[in-house]
């Protein structure tokens, strides 16, 4: 009777995944109320772009000046700074909508900071200084590029953007060859932090009794990388950052490189030929250590324990944007999408065991993991699914705008709504959610 039972309930769990699995891949058709909703939407973000764009020329208090007018993720409340990271989107968006000008602003102000401090900080705040996000600034700059062909300008920046890029291989290279996030702070500040992290994340962060003041700015050091990885927090590093090389971090720098090679080329720049040997050492590189021969997926790489984190995540759509996988490697992400994809679109990481809700995890979607979805699968011309991804993204942020008449900065993929994990009070936001939704809105026009 037991094993009869278990056998049930077995037979069960198994018809409750695959009818999540079909259903999260079944083809979607946009009614003409949806539509409609969709252009509500289109509406109200370029009706709110000038509402996000601030001026501040000057250093106050803890706000770092900057010389141009720049975005900042939110109409109002939290996060009225300029943030590296969100703002590779937001400029996607201001693109498309025909807000060029802007965005090489944004690309001016960063630049701008490099210059100052020597890479670019995770926004222009004195509390941001020890620690960058991952790095866009090569993407924003060929984005304003493509559209204004102007080589004057790609010339003068081309020297800052390569001391953002030193940044990286100088303060944040591994023994293997690859890149990690990591941080400047100081001891006093990783122990704030640890206990910080310990408020924000519940009882359950870290229950041992009694931590020593060394190991807990050990761990405060490891929470501070891990809020440079953009991905705060995730179960991708295991509380370890320190010790991973991330795949997405990786992918974005390969892109870095290849984009070094397109720049030099357009400008008749001999040099142009070393920054392909360098994507092509680094790509070789990840597909020793960060490529799983077993489910052939990639993966982060613990560097110190010389293993793969066992942690599926979105951060493959990083590596498809980049161009970086082979056509088989991207067939096979594809075949794979179920372990990511549901119902309203692209959980941050595949369900599995936790010692934590982190919010960077399944359930929430984040605008960001929805752009480079599509983004990813269009470079390799799977269509079809960044089609389908595409329109749940759309109808998830419209059905939510029906009701609340806000963006906001995730949702729940699983049932559509913003009841999301939480690390703090979710705002409302413009920025990623905004850029993400043109950019997708755009690719489904041209895409259909």
């Amino acid at each position: 009777m037991w094993k009869f039972e278990n056998y049930l309930v077995g037979l069960l769990l198994c018809a409750t995944l695959y009818s999540c699995k079909v259903s999260a891949s079944k083809k979607i058709v946009l009614s003409d109320s949806e539509k409609s909703e969709m252009q509500e939407v289109r509406h109200f973000i370029a009706t709110n772009w000038a509402h996000t764009i601030r001026t501040h020329t000057a250093d106050s208090a803890t706000l770092i000046g900057l010389p141009l007018p720049y975005s900042v993720p939110s109409i109002s409340g939290m996060f009225q700074e300029m943030y590296y990271w969100d703002t590779y989107f937001t400029n996607v968006g201001l693109i498309l909508d025909g807000n060029v000008n802007q965005a090489k602003n944004n690309c001016e102000n960063m630049l701008f900071l490099v210059e100052k401090y020597g890479f670019m900080p995770n926004g222009n705040r004195v509390w941001y200084l020890e620690r960058s996000q991952p790095p866009y600034l090569s993407m924003m700059i060929r984005d304003v590029y493509e559209k204004t062909n102007d080589k004057t300008w790609l010339q003068k920046v081309l020297p800052t953007l390569e001391k953002e890029y030193q940044f990286w291989m100088t303060k944040r290279i591994t023994p293997i060859g690859l890149n990690r996030y990591y941080n400047a702070s100081p001891d006093s500040m990783n122990e704030a932090t640890y206990w910080g992290i310990k408020k924000r994340l519940g009882v359950n962060y870290d229950t041992t009794t009694v931590r020593t003041l060394d190991e807990r700015t050990v761990i405060g050091s490891h929470v501070t990388s891990e809020l440079e990885s953009g991905w705060d927090m995730n179960p991708r590093f295991d509380t370890r950052c320190n010790d991973f090389c991330p795949l997405d971090l990786n992918a974005n720098l390969y892109q870095y490189e290849k984009n070094f090679e397109f720049f030099y080329s357009e400008l008749n720049y001999k040099t142009f030929n070393q920054w392909k040997q360098k994507s092509e050492t680094r790509k070789a590189l990840m597909n020793k250590y960060l490529y799983n021969t077993t489910d052939q997926l990639f993966y982060d790489y613990d560097f110190v324990n010389n293993q793969l984190s066992p942690v599926y995540s979105a951060a493959i759509f990083n590596a498809m944007w980049a161009k970086l996988l082979t056509n088989e490697q991207a067939k096979v992400v594809v075949h794979n999408l179920s372990k990511l994809e549901f119902e309203y679109g692209i959980a941050a990481c595949a369900p599995g065991k936790r010692k934590y809700a982190y919010q960077w995890d399944y359930p929430n979607g984040w605008a960001s993991i929805q752009c480079l979805t599509v983004m990813g699968l269009q470079k390799y011309g799977f269509d079809k699914d960044a089609n389908r991804i595409g329109k749940k993204y759309l109808k998830t942020v419209s059905r939510n705008y029906k009701t609340t008449h806000n963006l906001w900065e995730k949702y729940n993929i699983v049932d559509g709504t913003i009841n999301v994990h939480n690390e703090y009070e979710m705002p409302t936001m413009m920025g990623w959610t905004a850029g993400a939704f043109v950019f997708v809105s755009e690719y489904l026009k041209n895409n259909k």
